[in-house]
């Protein structure tokens, strides 16, 4: 299989174009078939690589030919399979499989089927390509791909003005930190020459010190660029109204691909941030305001899309939160266990709005626990894992983190008690969903049965879930080995109680009732509070004031094109000039004598007086 990596991207790509270009003339199981089936094939190529890559687990590397050969630059087509590669290579094809097998049923009846799924495999073949690429001109390739169908798959249903709305912001919020990016790689290949991943470490390494300020430059350039594609702050803002799309584009986008690139493109390169401590420093807090920010927010959402949004915001800062205390693997891991989850948590609540007559609002659901008992069980094992309770997969990759902030930390135990917080808002805003979703008394009956191309893929994902934590993972030779000893039994013991104490409260807020939180809430600061959570903590009005409202004054203002006024007007006097000249084109020709000889009259007159002794 290693001679015949290309096609693992190569056959969702080609199934993308085919379905682009042939979709009139296929029939509905033929473009199942396509869109589905060759995200399986590209999972079963995966699983056939990953098990050789066991046996011999030395990185791959091929090249099939030099893309651009321009001076010193000549970065080549060419992949690179580490244990990290295959990592998010399983997870990109497999749970993307699962999510493309949900998505023939839930969007079956939809008019653009085909157009659906050519975008949806446009979008893995790209995000294969990023984490595939062996140089960062290729994954960049990858990474704007990426970006061009998010915002095709945001839009998809473009008929309403505001799901282009969300496919436009979220294009243009991206491209902020696309830009830092790309100055990044400039940067890096002015001062290193190369451009290619491996040589570019190994050279940054030998020419550069610990602390010194280019790799700080380049690592706090390239930081922007993750946290643009991964929704961190300040541009986070995009993701909650990427909503928008297709809830199984949600899924995807926010299980197995976009967000994770961000996390990605760090953890390969974390050869350049082990160089700049204030870079790994700047990553973990980032990823800790990001997280407790987007945990706050969650609390009060009323769309069950929305509170999976911020929630996904949120983990992501805890990858980051890994990634900058030097925990590599931990991070990574916590990236796979969330794949797992966070995709059964969309394409469950995918599975309600299909079977509630597309309703978003939590509120208006309730004692669904009966009637829909696979979606059930499917949000209990999902919140369980995302709330870190003990023996499922977020508890192993959360937990890791926890310890890992608490040992490595270079600023003091506020990271791991940060984290604390972040999990125990985590656990109150999971168990809201559960307990206002499948409990209580019921406001919207379900009007049919979800089918088992969507019920396989939650059982599979409940699997997943559950023994997610269990999976070793290949990376003990991609990333620096950190012994940090074993932490005291009391922080263990914290790491766990947390999130179960945050069940807890959720249960006797939301459920048992037996804490009131009512009168707070409806006092004026209480009130303030929660507006102020529920809009996200004010960035995007904030935004709005500072950026959008200016420029949308300006656009117009410029909307009469005041700068053609200039040019209209010089077209306006050559016109006067013609008529006034067409006035004299009478057809007498003893006028046209006359005017000749009063016009070589008046020249002759203005050549005496001007030079006189020229004549």
């Amino acid at each position: 299989m290693r001679d015949y990596i290309w096609l693992i991207p190569l056959l969702p790509l080609i199934s993308s174009i085919t379905l682009m270009i042939a979709a009139p003339r296929l029939t509905h199981k033929i473009i199942t078939l396509l869109g589905v089936g060759s995200v399986g094939m590209a999972a079963v190529a995966t699983c056939a690589l990953a098990i050789e890559f066991v046996g011999n687990p030395n990185p791959i590397e091929i090249v099939l030919w030099t893309w651009i050969h321009v001076a010193d630059l000549a970065p080549r087509i060419a992949f690179y399979v580490d244990g990290l590669t295959l990592v998010m290579m399983s997870v990109i094809t497999g749970v993307g499989f699962l999510i493309h097998l949900f998505s023939s049923e839930f969007m079956e009846h939809d008019a653009s089927y085909a157009r659906y799924f050519a975008y949806l495999n446009m979008f893995v073949a790209a995000m294969l390509v990023l984490v595939l690429a062996d140089n960062l001109l290729l994954l960049y390739l990858g990474w704007e791909g990426v970006g061009v169908c998010s915002y095709l798959l945001v839009g998809f249903w473009y008929q309403n003005s505001a799901n282009g709305h969300a496919a436009r912001k979220a294009f243009i919020v991206t491209r902020i930190g696309d830009t830092a990016m790309a100055v990044g790689l400039l940067l890096l290949f002015t001062e290193l020459g190369t451009l290619d991943i491996q040589s570019m470490i190994s050279s940054a390494n030998s020419e550069w010190e610990i602390g010194d300020n280019l790799p700080t430059i380049a690592c706090l350039l390239l930081l922007a660029g993750a946290a643009g594609k991964s929704a961190q702050l300040p541009l986070h803002t995009w993701l909650p109204d990427a909503m928008a799309g297709p809830t199984p584009v949600s899924a995807l986008i926010h299980a197995a691909t976009m967000v994770t690139a961000g996390v990605y493109l760090i953890a390969r390169t974390h050869g350049l941030f082990l160089l700049s401590p204030s870079a790994m420093t700047a990553v973990a807090v980032l990823g800790l305001a990001t997280s407790l920010m987007a945990a706050f927010t969650a609390l009060v959402q009323t769309d069950i899309k929305r509170i999976l949004a911020y929630s996904t915001i949120s983990q992501i800062g805890y990858m980051f939160l890994a990634l900058g205390v030097g925990a590599w693997t931990a991070g990574i891991f916590h990236l796979m266990t969330h794949a797992f989850f966070k995709a059964l948590l969309f394409l469950g609540s995918g599975a309600i709005i299909h079977c509630l007559h597309h309703e978003h609002n939590i509120f208006k659901m309730g004692g669904l626990r009966r009637r829909m008992p696979v979606t059930f069980w499917s949000f209990m094992i999902g919140s369980a894992a995302l709330a870190a309770l003990p023996m499922t997969s977020g508890f192993f990759s959360k937990d890791q983190i926890l310890l890992q902030a608490y040992q490595l930390a270079s600023i003091g135990p506020w990271l791991w008690l940060g984290g604390l917080l972040g999990a125990l808002l985590t656990a109150v805003y999971s168990f809201r969903l559960v307990f206002i979703v499948f409990f209580g008394a019921v406001n919207t009956e379900p009007d049919r049965e979800i089918g088992w191309r969507m019920a396989v893929p939650l059982t599979l994902l409940c699997t997943l879930s559950l023994v997610g934590g269990y999976f070793s993972l290949p990376l003990t030779n991609v990333f620096p080995t950190v012994d940090a000893g074993h932490p005291a039994h009391w922080v263990e013991v914290i790491s766990v109680a947390v999130p179960l104490l945050g069940v807890l409260l959720a249960y006797g807020l939301f459920l048992g009732r037996q804490l009131k939180l009512q009168p707070w809430m409806e006092g004026q600061i209480g009130q303030a509070i929660r507006q102020f959570w529920f809009s996200g903590w004010g960035v995007d009005q904030l935004y709005n004031s500072l950026l959008v409202q200016p420029y949308s004054i300006l656009a117009g203002m410029l909307k009469g094109e005041p700068i053609d006024r200039l040019y209209n007007a010089i077209v306006r006097l050559n016109q006067t000039l013609h008529q006034w000249l067409s006035v004299t084109q009478t057809g007498r020709m003893r006028w046209y004598i006359a005017s000749m000889v009063f016009g070589l009259i008046f020249t002759l007159g203005i050549a005496f007086n001007v030079a006189p002794g020229a004549i």
